[in-house]
């Protein structure tokens, strides 16, 4: 693979910015300092990053490309979904393997990889939904977190009644598996007992558009299960990581478990950042059902505002984008039944120049922890940094030429996806991907992709992560049983 000196630009990492040369060979970065010379590598390409920065390939935690859901398949796959991402500055995904409960949880990774492997663009790892409890499944995610399959987190629902919805008793049992195993926990954090009577109350009423959607899951409901899941969380002595943090409500609640603490990542998307609610009452109904997930985005205005300083202070952790995209066709299923419309929006392309819009043109982050919620968080959460989200030697070449002084307007006319609108439609955005280098090979430049189905590789993850577990080492003491000996 020729090489590439990247020449001029400044490097940014989590932790440090400087001014840098970026030496790369065999897909590798071999050398980062000044003035390295380009007459000492003939056979490498030169790309100059003058006024640009240089940081790490954005790797986004939350994705369901190609994913069966709801009577129907995402329709970005993993060749559309991870051409796109390149073309936004995501260099890696983590994808959510979600098998039906009459498969196994190997069965359906096989699935997944199946799916990937010959289609994926970029780099990639897996977390396993788990939607039943059972000694057998529990003994299927020990093995998931072995060398061979290489999964260190597990994702489970507290939403979705009578499809992956798990129960409070299982929840627990699962966390307290998780923790003798060493795996993370996700949740999806929803009361979804008291979200399928509201839907029902809300249909019964004659409430049957994208209206409804919103109405049947307020941001309560969502609060009240995020802090049942960390209380859960902590009697099981597990790492939680919450995922799709749309709430001031849950925010909250991560925040006060923070302060006690508790092991817990917060994860808002790019919609949530970027977006409120009031679109759910569009008189367009293919606008409005466009952004229907779960959850919701907030009913309150400043959510997005009030996400991003949380961010900003480290109570939220890192930023993801649920991409599971639906096209108007697909999303019409419930034209008249709200709670039949697939649930999913976009984001994998545009997460990175979203979060810069609303964090560092907004003032409101630096640089650096751009980088951390981009991509650094990330790679230490799952376990492959420093091979993935730092700009060292010995890190993985993949890397963004950042132009800060340019902006793009968001339009489904020019994005790389398959779904035939975007939730970002006509925002301006200050802060672009220039150039985008993925195991050391130029995958996007000046607007052009060139990119290969399969040429991406499965990542594996290996349990009890330093990051995630040292931290909860002390407080197993918390936990222990005490006993009292009494005189008879």
């Amino acid at each position: 693979m020729p090489g590439i000196l990247i020449k001029n630009g400044t490097v940014v990492n989590d932790d440090a910015k400087f001014v840098a040369d970026v030496l790369i060979q065999d897909g590798i970065i071999v050398d980062v300092r000044p003035n390295i010379s380009a007459q000492d590598y003939p056979n490498v390409r030169v790309l100059d990053a003058t006024d640009r920065l240089v940081i790490p390939g954005g790797i986004d935690p939350h994705t369901h490309l190609q994913l069966p859901f709801m009577g129907d398949v995402s329709c970005d796959d993993f060749y559309s979904g991870t051409r796109a991402a390149l073309a936004g500055g995501t260099t890696m995904i983590i994808d959510f393997v979600i098998g039906d409960k009459s498969s196994s949880l190997i069965d359906s990774w096989k699935k997944w990889r199946s799916w990937a492997d010959p289609k994926v663009c970029c780099d990639y790892g897996l977390s396993v939904a788990v939607t039943a409890w059972s000694p057998e499944i529990a003994e299927q995610m020990k093995a998931l977190t072995g060398p061979e399959y290489g999964v260190n987190a597990f994702k489970f629902f507290l939403a979705y009644k009578g499809s992956f919805m798990i129960d409070d008793s299982s929840f627990l049992e699962a966390l307290q598996h998780c923790s003798k195993i060493g795996a993370l926990a996700r949740v999806h954090a929803e009361n979804g007992s008291a979200i399928d009577n509201k839907q029902k109350e809300l249909l019964e009423q004659g409430v049957t558009g994208p209206e409804g959607h919103t109405q049947s899951r307020p941001e309560e409901l969502e609060g009240e299960a995020t802090n049942r899941a960390c209380v859960l969380a902590e009697q099981a002595n597990c790492p939680l990581y919450v995922v799709h943090v749309m709430t001031k409500p849950a925010a909250e609640a991560i925040e006060r478990h923070l302060e006690k603490g508790n092991v817990v990542f917060g994860e808002p998307i790019a919609a949530g950042l970027a977006l409120d609610g009031s679109g759910y009452y569009d008189e367009d109904w293919d606008k409005a059902a466009g952004l229907v997930m779960s959850p919701p985005l907030s009913r309150e205005e400043d959510t997005p505002q009030a996400l991003m300083d949380r961010l900003a202070k480290g109570l939220l952790h890192l930023t993801g984008t649920d991409n599971c995209t639906f096209t108007c066709a697909q999303k019409r299923r419930g034209k008249t039944d709200f709670t039949k419309i697939p649930n999913g929006v976009n984001g994998l392309e545009d997460r990175m120049s979203v979060v810069w819009e609303k964090g560092v043109h907004a003032k409101k982050i630096d640089e650096q922890r751009f980088v951390a919620i981009t991509s650094t968080m990330a790679a230490k959460i799952f376990g492959c940094y420093p091979r993935k989200g730092r700009i060292a030697p010995g890190s993985d070449a993949d890397i963004v030429i950042w132009n800060p002084n340019c902006s793009r307007v968001i339009s489904v006319d020019t994005h790389h996806q398959a779904v035939d609108y975007n939730i970002f439609e006509g925002m301006t955005v200050h802060g672009t991907p220039e150039t985008t280098i993925c195991g050391g090979k130029v995958v996007y430049e000046k607007g052009t992709l060139n990119v290969e189905g399969g040429s991406g590789r499965y990542v594996p993850f290996a349990p009890f992560n330093d990051f995630v577990y040292a931290p909860l080492a002390s407080r197993g003491n918390l936990f222990a049983p005490k006993k009292v000996e009494r005189l008879q």
